[in-house]
């Protein structure tokens, strides 16, 4: 196998497994946030030990589905970025509210779900330039 050869089977299976974490974190994030803007009893009965109120849910919900919105639309690396930044604080909140309210048994979800963010966002971003907030101004 010659060094070209190698350099893009690496390349395939990279963005292999870019697109399918991107896919299965999309669907993820779609049934979570169309299921928090049902908010069917059993979840409810589910997250009263964490103590938040009914309505988060359906802020939550929201705000997933337009995380969802945000990786689908072609273009638009800032709303990419704040899509992953969203999803993270979000698992990372559940992860958190979990552990402090003793119900850690249901943490391994919101940790495979981090995962499957973290993996997205490390594939989808390779070979690109880092998203500037702001440019600078030349004088």
């Amino acid at each position: 196998m010659t060094l070209d050869t190698s350099a893009a089977l690496a390349s395939r299976r990279a963005n292999l497994a870019g697109s399918l974490s991107t896919a299965a974190l999309l669907v993820l994030m779609t049934l979570s946030g169309a299921l928090y803007l049902v908010s069917p009893a059993p979840l409810l009965r589910a997250l009263q030990p964490l103590g938040y109120p009914a309505y988060f849910l359906r802020l939550l919900g929201v705000a997933k589905l337009l995380g969802v919105a945000a990786l689908l639309v072609p273009g638009r690396p800032l709303f990419k970025e704040w899509a992953y930044a969203g999803f993270t604080f979000d698992l990372l909140a559940a992860l958190a509210s979990h552990l402090a309210t003793g119900t850690a048994t249901h943490a391994p979800p919101a940790l495979c779900a981090l995962v499957l963010v973290l993996v997205s966002y490390r594939f989808a971003h390779r070979g690109r330039a880092p998203v500037e907030l702001f440019r600078r101004v030349a004088r």
